[in-house]
């Protein structure tokens, strides 16, 4: 203000002196002397006018400069305080950024099974597990869970280079590790690594969402997941390149094994043949849609165990998914996507395995189809709701894997989001699901569900 003020000032006196100038040459205007004397001063006023410009923007700059840190003192009306006044990483490189995000997020359960008792420790008491819904057993009573520990917090790191290369990396967390306390006092749980990949231009290396897998047509939904049995959810390392809206990686494999008249399935981490993956997208004002394709390599290499004979054998299989989301008007949308081929262990938390091992000890794969759909509807721009239905089936060879194997899986579910505030969200879900076995046994499983969500 006490710049403003001097500049004021002097501008003043200038225009006085400039009209002073002025009158004296009217008095003397047949003097040829006078007007090149009025002509000099004019030109010293307006150097001097210029000079004391110069000095004043020096001076903001240098005001600007000296500005106290965001957050100790109320930034001008309409000015944006930035968050920070320099790097919180000092060992960066120039022009890097930092993004601390997640949420805060409480579920609230309650849970009917018809057939049998989801067990204490089973992670269907905290989310949607199709492969866990209980079968030819009896009606049990109603459970209540409740829980934060899908909570997560995540940093990002984003660098722009001189020569416009573009790196950084991204690193997140859920609390989703297993029980290190019990309900009894702490309720204490395992931080779980969600996310840590880096990248540079079209490159991603590290773990992060499989390319066969669509994250952007993923429903809105108070459990976990949602639309569990027709959806491909899996996080696992790879090396990624992308080229505009095309995407191709190399993902850690990983086989699914049921034993030789059915059992307990085995995983095998054998073989030199990653999985190999592959998206198209397609964007627009409408939506987007995407194609994506999946080669496996399934493969099991066993030494013998006493009278166990050894076991080795490998077989290949492929998946091909489509899907996206389709904007009906600026209320509603509409999510969806269909999978099929060798895609259990991609499908649902596992609903079922990828093979079976025949009379010879060979590998069967085992083929599937699976898909959902959901409808999304914008109330007021404070409530939202959601209605989904999702399934998959599977062609299991009864003869190698028994009749008490999972033949399908479906579940309907609607929900409710109020938003009272930006970043807050409250909501409830009402959800039925079936699972059927070869042998024609199935179990319903029921489950409301509230939750309270921060995000920032």
């Amino acid at each position: 203000m006490a710049t403003k003020h001097i500049f004021s000032l002097r501008r003043s006196a200038l225009v006085l002196a400039l009209a002073a100038g002025i009158a004296g040459a009217g008095a003397a205007n047949a003097d040829s002397a006078s007007e090149a004397a009025l002509e000099a001063r004019i030109a010293q006023l307006e150097q001097q006018l210029a000079e004391l410009k110069s000095a004043v923007d020096a001076q903001k700059k240098a005001t600007a400069a000296a500005a106290p840190a965001a957050g100790t003192g109320p930034a001008a009306p309409g000015v944006k305080a930035p968050i920070q006044v320099t790097t919180i990483t000092p060992a960066a490189n120039p022009n890097t950024t930092v993004k601390i995000g997640g949420f805060i997020k409480t579920d609230f359960m309650l849970t009917r099974t018809d057939s049998g008792q989801l067990a204490d420790s089973a992670s269907g008491r905290d989310l949607y597990v199709p492969g866990q819904t209980p079968v030819g057993g009896r009606s049990s009573s109603t459970d209540y869970d409740a829980g934060a520990k899908f909570s997560r917090f995540g940093v990002g790191i984003d660098t722009v280079t001189e020569n416009n290369d573009k790196l950084g990396a991204f690193v997140e967390w859920d609390f989703f590790g297993g029980s290190l306390g019990n309900e009894n006092s702490t309720n204490t749980y395992g931080v779980t690594l969600r996310h840590a990949y880096a990248y540079w231009n079209k490159w991603t290396a590290g773990q992060t969402w499989s390319v066969f897998m669509d994250t952007a047509a993923l429903p809105d939904a108070v459990d976990f997941i949602g639309p569990t049995d027709g959806v491909i959810f899996v996080r696992q390392p790879q090396i990624r390149y992308t080229e505009g809206n095309f995407m191709i990686a190399l993902e850690d494999p990983q086989t699914t094994i049921i034993p030789r008249g059915g059992g307990a399935a085995a995983s095998s981490d054998r073989g030199a043949v990653p999985d190999l993956t592959a998206r198209y997208n397609w964007k627009g004002k409408w939506g987007h849609f995407g194609v994506a394709a999946l080669l496996r390599d399934l493969r099991v290499d066993r030494q013998a165990v006493g009278t166990t004979p050894a076991i080795k054998d490998s077989q290949f299989g492929g998946a091909l998914s489509v899907g996206g989301k389709w904007n009906l008007g600026e209320n509603n949308d509409l999510r969806y996507q269909l999978t099929g081929g060798a895609i259990s262990r991609y499908i649902g938390l596992g609903v079922t395995s990828d093979s079976v091992l025949d009379i010879n000890n060979d590998l069967e794969t085992i083929d599937g189809w699976a898909g959902y759909v959901a409808w999304r509807h914008v109330f007021t721009k404070k409530l939202r709701g959601n209605l989904m239905y999702a399934r998959s089936e599977y062609d299991n060879p009864v003869a190698y894997t028994g009749s008490a194997v999972t033949k399908s899986s479906q579940s309907w579910r609607v929900n409710l989001f109020y938003s009272p505030l930006p970043k807050v969200d409250v909501g409830v879900e009402y959800m039925v699901g079936r699972r059927e076995l070869e042998s024609g046994v199935d179990g319903e499983i029921d489950r409301l569900q509230f939750t309270a969500k921060y995000s920032f």
